[in-house]
């Protein structure tokens, strides 16, 4: 596995080497056109020879990383590793965290890597913009009927452009949720999302910069005729500033204050990806749209599946209901469906929202609770607050029509290389902490192996957000003992002055009777779904070559010969994207149908979870009192100390744990996130190390 991982490395260094290279003269005449004296047939013309050095390599690295990631999953190694990795000193100083306006909190890693990408663009800005000038003299200028400024102009254009599509070639990979690249750099989707932020920012900026130019050099020089161009072969305008408007659409909805305030308005204004994709091709052509084909492609077969997993309603066998407006929903699941803390689960509830999907972090541990999976929900948006008064009300509904995607994760945790773990918490910042929890009581009560020490420092602002820590345990199955797990939870509640009463409203659990239709949440391509998805990827491309090779031969090259000057670049386009959606949707297709026949077959051995309460009893269930007599519970409340009218002392607290070496998660308000953040990279006490987690809730 080792020597497989390597060799996908050494891949994406050469894809690397090859887009720094590209601007270059000695690539574009001499290793560019030797390649395409090899490689250009009638069957893929000049696209193949593009689809060849851009498109390949990622498919390939994408294909073998999903069948490591299926050994490494085989394996078991997940545990293992964390026990195993030992910590490197000189390692930690690039994890540390640094706090950058405008980027937030990054590692020392991910700054280096971001700076190098920056030398990336520049690079090949001043490459292109040196071999441009360098063609552009009076008389070549006087050629086109052009002025040396006017040529010079168009060219620092179409340079913008050029450098916008090196980020455009790397932008999708950071959103694709089943990603089997994604993991082999110890990246989610979830705590990727940053990137494609990033790289969003670079591509708007760069393809404005090209428009304007464009847009200014013809206003001057009297050609906004050419604005209304759209050319058979050659470069379409009106395509590319159809498409530019859709960036631009998306791009102002993407600034912080817009998309908190106005969320629905940033989620929908997000699908004109579409339009900005489908008039991109048009106006540069399939032919060039290679070299940026890999990742939209990725994106498109991680889309379809998720979509496919989305038309099915999963099972809510019943909600916790919390008097802070929180909820635990918990979903049958099947015992094939495996996942690590901190995994995203995205639900979408149609009583409410048809179009809205809303990520929350997974509360259970799937090894822990094999036919169960929770999340919990804390009502701070109006989604969320329609949701708890539909559950909390005195006579709640006992059906909810629910669907899901997911869930998404890490592919493993190394919490257990620590020998203690300092989780902060800021109100249902607690979320993601509650499944790592559990993972270490498996750890310390079934596996009987040992775990880390755990200090859990909470912030609420309310005594009834409290009942969140009830959380840390499940209520379903038999109680769950975890002695030997060295517990200590410090909770403060910050606007309240004074004492625990016992005047609070209690716990309920409601009960719903789901329909026969529902089915428990499965993996969407089964247990071996990595391998799934190297076949699936593999011969979606494989499809996608062999018909757009036959379609060229046999209908286009009749026509253009190769010449590219007679057949539409539109068409062409137009066909190439229907033939990838078609050999994505049969792929795809195929895939999750055989995994969904074999995942039917062991959901008719679960039982209606109707059977979950007792015969006879009402569908809503006061429980706080079980929960408060059984011995889990009491030790949770022995393990509390509750701190009242203050807020901790996050830089004492730190800085008094002794242990070799202390793995430091933190979740909540961004000023509690940034101070953790500065305290662990102060340096002041090497054996904090700051772990990065992505949640949602």
């Amino acid at each position: 596995m080792k020597l497989m991982k390597w060799f996908i490395m050494l891949v994406f260094v050469g894809y690397l080497f090859l887009w720094v290279i590209t601007p270059t003269y000695v690539f574009k005449k001499t290793w560019l056109v030797r390649v395409r004296a090899h490689t250009k047939t009638t069957y893929f013309g000049t696209q193949g020879p593009t689809m060849l050095l851009y498109t390949l390599p990622v498919v390939f690295m994408a294909v073998v990383g999903a069948v490591y990631l299926h050994l490494r999953k085989k394996a078991n190694r997940n545990r293992d590793e964390g026990e195993k990795e030992a910590t490197d000193n000189n390692l930690n100083i690039w994890r540390r965290p640094m706090i950058i306006k405008g980027l937030g909190i990054v590692t020392k890693i991910e700054l280096a890597f971001f700076f190098m990408f920056i030398v990336l663009l520049v690079w090949s800005f001043v490459t292109y913009i040196h071999l441009s000038f360098a063609k552009i003299t009076p008389q070549s200028a006087a050629l086109y009927g052009e002025k040396i400024w006017e040529a010079k102009l168009a060219a620092v254009g179409l340079q913008f452009g050029l450098v916008g599509n090196i980020c455009l070639a790397f932008l999708f990979f950071p959103v694709i949720r089943g990603s089997s690249i994604l993991p082999l750099f110890g990246l989610t989707s979830e705590a990727s999302v940053k990137y494609h932020i990033w790289l969003g920012h670079i591509v708007m900026t760069l393809f404005t910069s090209h428009g304007v130019c464009y847009i200014l050099l013809w206003i001057i020089t009297k050609q906004t005729s050419e604005l209304l161009k759209w050319a058979k072969t050659d470069i379409s305008v009106v395509a590319g500033e159809i498409s530019l408007v859709a960036g631009l659409i998306m791009w102002a909805t993407t600034f912080p204050k817009i998309r908190r305030k106005m969320f629905e308005i940033f989620f929908y204004a997000h699908h004109f990806y579409i339009v900005f994709i489908i008039f991109f091709v048009f106006h540069v052509g399939i032919s060039y749209t290679s070299m940026m084909l890999p990742g939209f492609f990725l994106f498109l077969v991680d889309r379809f599946l998720r979509f496919l997993q989305s038309r099915r309603n999963v099972r809510l066998i019943s909600s916790r209901v919390l008097p802070c407006e929180t909820l635990e929903l918990n979903f049958a699941k099947s015992q094939g469906l495996n996942y690590t803390p901190t995994s995203i689960i995205f639900i979408n509830i149609p009583s409410i929202s048809k179009a809205q999907w809303h990520p929350f972090t997974v509360t259970s541990s799937s090894n822990l609770e094999h036919e169960k999976l929770s999340v919990m929900i804390k009502g701070e948006g109006s989604w969320s607050k329609k949701l708890y008064q539909v559950l909390s009300s005195p006579n709640p509904i006992d059906q909810l029509d629910i669907s899901v995607e997911g869930p998404y994760g890490p592919i493993s945790t190394n919490f257990l290389r620590h020998d203690m773990l300092v989780m902060v918490s800021g109100g249902s910042g607690i979320t993601p902490f509650i499944s790592i929890f559990r993972e270490l009581v498996f750890t310390t009560e079934i596996l009987k192996s040992k775990a880390p020490k755990i200090l859990l420092i909470s912030a609420f602002k309310d005594s009834s957000d409290l009942t969140m820590l009830e959380l840390l345990l499940p209520t379903s199955g038999s109680p769950i003992e975890f002695s030997k797990l060295e517990l200590q939870i410090e909770a403060y509640v910050t606007r309240e002055k004074g004492t625990m009463t016992n005047d609070k409203k209690p716990v309920r659990t409601v009960w719903l009777k789901p329909k026969s239709s529902d089915g428990p949440i499965t993996p969407i391509l089964g247990p071996n779904g990595w391998l799934w998805l190297a076949a699936i990827i593999s011969c979606s491309f494989a499809g996608f070559l062999l018909s757009m090779g036959l379609v060229t031969r046999f209908y286009i090259y009749p026509i253009d010969k190769n010449t590219y000057k007679v057949y539409s670049y539109g068409s062409r386009g137009a066909l190439n994207m229907l033939l990838i959606c078609v050999s994505i949707i049969i792929t795809c297709g195929a895939g999750f149908w055989w995994n969904k026949n074999k995942n039917a077959m062991e959901s008719k051995q679960i039982q209606n979870m109707e059977g979950a309460t007792p015969a006879g009893s009402p569908s809503l269930l006061f429980n706080m009192d079980r929960e408060l007599e059984s011995l889990p519970q009491q030790s949770i409340f022995q393990s509390t100390n509750v701190h009242f009218g203050e807020r901790p002392d996050l830089k004492r607290m730190l800085f008094e744990q002794k242990e070799s070496s202390v793995g430091v998660l933190v979740c909540g308000p961004k000023k509690m996130r940034h101070e953790v953040a500065n305290i662990c990279s102060s340096g002041l006490a090497s054996n904090l190390h700051f772990e990065s987690i992505s949640f949602s809730w």
